[in-house]
């Protein structure tokens, strides 16, 4: 398959670009490049920088030939900034992909596969009898709690009705979160600022000041965004996938699209790997895998943030015959501290002289 992927250059788009290259598809990338890596995803694979929403840039990108589908990962993606700023969400988030869909309808692209997110389920409620944590079926409500949830929740119902009038084929891929590096350690997750809880672990394990922190001499810490969360040890439980079992998911579904009998609706995944781990599992587990303290400190709650997100991908396993096999908690935290490790200061490397 020759098949577009907008966001090609981030964190999980390099992923997705480099399994769709080891499965014999030809991946071909449009990004603003603001916040990926151009190094991510090597000299061979067609890059062009653009907007998704500019036609002009989708036509060079292109390049006058058909592709088979799209898997679209551009957005802006950051819970606290999403709910200080959330005109640009909306225009990145919604705006643009809705420019992107009629832009690539109008050239006769019609499988879509959409990267979307456990916020849109915004604070389930996480009891069962028992008091055992209860994943999250797709059937689940959606009721976001921050901004970044309500702009992917508002793509989904886009797709939903672009399936149904206009002839798109679309799946839905709701991640939970995305964690750890190809095993290979050339590529992996390089944000500026961070904010993802593994990658700030490992950047404390290397002594790697977090923006800011350096210039007032601190060691690095991490700051545990709340210990009063009704979970057993008082921080939020999240269900961690390894960003290449997320990548093979989206390959899978792009498959299922080209099926003839692939409804005319948008079908909805949950990727997890279904086991709710806390802030402080996470902790415990990178100091014995890296052999580094990890100092951390705490700080307040992070808004919007629910206390528990924990998957069901039974519907994905079923329907596609999707399986995890790098997602065990010790996987994901080995193949980032091997990344990490070897690339302390990210893709700067790749580009410095």
């Amino acid at each position: 398959m020759r098949v577009l992927v907008t966001g090609g250059t981030g964190y999980i788009g390099s992923h997705v670009v480099r399994r769709l290259t080891s499965a014999g598809h030809q991946p071909i990338v449009l990004d603003n490049l603001e916040e990926g890596h151009r190094a991510a995803v090597g000299g061979e694979v067609l890059v062009t920088q653009g907007d998704i929403g500019d036609p002009a840039a989708l036509d060079e990108a292109l390049q006058g030939r058909p592709v088979d589908g799209v898997i679209h990962m551009a957005a802006s993606c950051l819970v606290g900034e999403s709910m200080a700023e959330p005109a640009k969400y909306y225009d990145n988030n919604v705006v643009r992909t809705l420019r992107l869909l009629d832009h690539l309808l109008q050239r006769g692209v019609s499988r879509f596969v959409f990267s979307s997110t456990a916020a849109v389920y915004g604070e389930p409620d996480p009891a069962r009898p028992g008091g055992k944590v209860a994943p999250i079926l797709e059937e689940h409500p959606c009721r976001p709690t921050n901004v970044y949830g309500e702009t992917k929740l508002a793509i989904e119902r886009a797709l939903s009705w672009y399936a149904r009038c206009a002839g798109l084929r679309a799946v839905s891929l709701r991640y939970f979160n995305a964690a750890g590096a190809d095993p290979s350690a050339d590529i992996g997750e390089d944000h500026e600022p961070e904010t993802h809880l593994i990658p700030l672990v490992m950047r404390a394990a290397l002594g790697r000041a977090a923006l800011g922190r350096a210039a007032l001499g601190q060691a690095p810490r991490v700051t545990v965004l709340g210990r009063d969360y009704a979970t057993p040890d008082g921080t939020c439980l999240r269900d961690y996938i390894h960003v290449n079992d997320l990548a093979d998911a989206h390959i899978l579904a792009l498959g299922a699209l080209a099926a003839a009998s692939w409804p005319a609706e948008l079908r909805v995944y949950n990727l997890g790997a279904q086991k709710a781990t806390s802030v402080l599992e996470v902790l415990t587990a990178a100091r014995r895998i890296t052999g580094r303290e990890i100092p951390v400190e705490d700080g307040p709650r992070r808004a919007g943030d629910p206390a528990v997100l924990l998957a069901s991908s039974e519907r994905i396993r079923s329907d596609l015959g999707w399986r995890p096999v790098l997602s065990e908690l010790d996987s994901i935290l080995r193949t980032a501290w091997a990344w990490h490790s070897r690339h302390p200061s990210g893709y700067a490397e790749a580009s410095s002289p």
